[in-house]
């Protein structure tokens, strides 16, 4: 398998990084000259392949200074954000998938909920304090005297999520679409200088409930593409508009669904974590030839790797905090094609269309779109 970030390349990881430094006026991983305002906008799910594939649908995108970048690993949004916000890989911020195992109790967390404080449902557990490692460019930019405000959806000002991941932002609460860059640019001018933090969730909703090829993903593509029309011709001298995403989508047909009961597979299994696309798979004691028998069962539908193959294959980043080792699979198990993997017929998670998590390019790479005032 080919490295998951190609080295040297600009990466989700420079992205919110190298805004801050041309804000700063310093060189930059992504070749932007001195700025004196960067909005990021997120559009969760918009894979380079989708955008490239509804062209029409996005005449704005698709007419800027557009390249292909990669996402990093895990293709999933808590870590993803992770990534772009603090500028390093999972294993060392600590976000390793949708759902990860917190070693010292044994417990499988959900790392976009967990950082809320935790509720009585066994499902709903928190994350214990420090569960996300690294300092944010957010908190950066702060510290160098820029502001840094983040703009989305209203109730994601009081989430778990945002306190952690996004730390050091200042949240705006934008309800729709067309409402979030001309807040993100609004408060980057009151402020003077700064980088902006725009997300949009609803494609990836749209996606997951049915499929990035609808008409409900399509239209919301064309919302975006509208607002970021409207945002360009207000652009300044020495403003940017970067648009990227987290992470592409896959959709994914009930006949490519696997159940792992069915196969015989869950029997040596401790915790599953992950996700359908890229299972993190905790082994109970003895299981030493489970790496095989997945293979074997699963066969050409998914690569399987031990956690120190993954390890050494960069699915993490470069670096793998010894801390954060655990908190990965004893076996991670990868979609190779628009595959999903179940425990059980009866997963609630089976009724998702499109899904994202594996290596494949759909799911790994995404745009990076330009627009200079």
């Amino acid at each position: 398998m080919a490295p998951i970030v190609a080295s040297g390349a600009p990466s989700l990881r420079d992205v919110l990084a190298g805004s801050v430094d041309a804000v700063l006026g310093r060189s930059n991983a992504l070749g932007l000259p001195p700025r004196r305002r960067v909005v990021v906008l997120v559009v969760d799910g918009l894979g380079w392949e989708a955008l490239a594939a509804r062209v029409g649908h996005a005449r704005t995108l698709s007419a800027g200074d557009r390249r292909r970048i990669a996402t990093g690993a895990p293709t999933t949004t808590a870590a993803a954000l992770a990534t772009l916000a603090t500028g390093v890989g999972p294993g060392v911020h600590g976000v390793v998938a949708y759902a990860a195992l917190d070693p010292a109790r044994d417990l499988v967390v959900n790392q976009l909920h967990g950082f809320d404080p935790p509720t009585a449902a066994a499902d709903r557990p928190g994350l214990p304090d420090g569960w996300q490692r690294a300092a944010t460019q957010f908190e950066r930019a702060v510290a160098e005297g820029l502001a840094a405000p983040g703009v989305g959806p209203r109730h994601y000002a009081t989430s778990g999520f945002t306190r952690e991941v996004l730390r050091g932002s200042t949240w705006v609460g934008a309800r729709s679409i067309e409402d979030r860059l001309p807040a993100a640019i609004g408060a980057l001018r009151a402020a003077g200088r700064g980088v902006a933090y725009c997300y949009v969730p609803e494609l990836d909703m749209a996606a997951h409930r049915a499929g990035w090829s609808s008409e409900d993903w399509t239209s919301l593509l064309e919302r975006v593409d509208g607002a970021v029309r409207d945002a360009v011709a207000d652009l300044r001298s020495g403003e940017t508009l970067l648009v990227t995403a987290d992470h592409g989508m896959v959709d994914v047909p009930a006949s490519a669904h696997v159940v792992l009961d069915d196969l015989g597979l869950l029997a040596d299994v401790r915790r599953l974590a992950g996700e359908p696309r890229l299972l993190h798979v905790h082994l109970s004691p003895g299981a030493d030839d489970a790496a095989e028998r997945w293979a074997a069962a699963l066969g050409a539908a998914a690569d399987v790797r031990t956690r120190r193959q993954a390890i050494d294959d960069g699915w993490f980043g470069t670096e793998v905090d010894p801390v954060v080792a655990p908190r990965i699979g004893d076996l991670l198990v990868a979609s190779r094609g628009n595959a999903a993997f179940y425990a059980t017929a009866d997963a609630p998670a089976r009724g998702m269309v499109g899904q994202h998590g594996a290596w494949t390019p759909a799911e790994r790479f995404v745009p990076l779109v330009r627009f200079d005032g």
